[in-house]
């Protein structure tokens, strides 16, 4: 057996979110001022929080994102960020650089519907899904790996100490919704803990895997208009991912929390934007 704790973030705010314009893979738009008080907001957030790995989009609205969580966390301080094409957005070929409701009109003229259309040039929500689901196997394989390869049963994945309640204090006997939330218990262990900074519409269909492909559930006591939404800017989402030998593209997955925003009350209350 082998388990680890995965939280996924959405990159900060760019200019592009707030005039509410595509971005995809071609536009790499910096964060804009607001984007990196929010990132700043996530980084205090998850500043005691020890990770063992950390992955990023290689574009740089992420990748700015992700710097700033890291600057802000002492206790992962010598993790290196790793970043990764197949952690982009999803391409919306010719929609990039337009309004969302340009792509809407598109789609009408169609016959389809907004996500499931794909403009000219553009990935299919199948592609972006597959995208999804190489790296989590990846990931979930990284874990096992590296789990197996540890000779001394006091140490987790690769050589380290086990990631045990005290290394995900935000999540432990707190949650903004009663959302799962973590019990501090001294025998809580895992073998890893990993950020992953994305996009909107991508970490949006990473959760649909979840969902329809690993047929994870979510907590009964979760909003359903939260279920499927695309997270705001660095909203976080948090998930207890427990794998056993052989089966690692079988595993079980608990969600913590999803899409959370509440570091950001302090930031004014129009910060957060879901274009993609």
């Amino acid at each position: 057996m082998a388990g680890f704790a995965l939280t996924i973030v959405r990159h900060g705010e760019t200019r592009y979110n707030k005039e509410k314009l595509l971005q995809g893979q071609g536009i790499d738009e910096p964060l804009s001022e607001i984007g990196f008080m929010q990132a700043e907001a996530a980084g205090r957030f998850l500043s005691d929080v020890r990770f063992t790995h950390v992955f990023s989009s290689d574009l740089i609205r992420a990748k700015q994102t992700a710097c700033t969580i890291m600057k802000n966390n002492k206790p992962s301080e010598e993790i290196k960020i790793n970043y990764d094409a197949r952690l982009r957005e999803r391409k919306y070929g010719v929609a990039e650089g337009q309004p969302l409701s340009e792509l809407k009109i598109m789609a009408k003229k169609s016959g389809e519907q907004c996500p499931s259309y794909t403009p000219p040039g553009g990935e299919t929500l199948d592609q972006v899904r597959a995208r999804a689901k190489d790296f989590f196997e990846f990931l979930c394989q990284l874990v096992m790996d590296e789990t197996s390869a540890n000779d001394q049963a006091s140490l987790g994945a690769a050589g380290r100490e086990q990631v045990t309640a005290v290394d995900l204090s935000p999540f432990i006997n707190h949650s903004s919704e009663n959302q799962g939330a973590l019990q501090d218990s001294s025998d809580f262990t895992l073998d890893a803990n990993i950020l992953l900074v994305s996009h909107g519409a991508y970490m949006r269909n990473w959760i649909k895997y979840f969902v329809e492909d690993l047929h994870f559930t979510f907590p009964p006591d979760l909003k359903k208009s939260r279920e499927l939404s695309v997270s705001p800017n660095t909203g976080i989402s948090h998930f207890i991912i427990n794998l056993t030998p052989g089966e690692i593209k079988k595993p079980a997955i608990r969600c913590i929390c999803i899409n959370r925003h509440d570091h950001l009350a302090d930031l004014n209350a129009d910060t957060s934007h879901y274009v993609v």
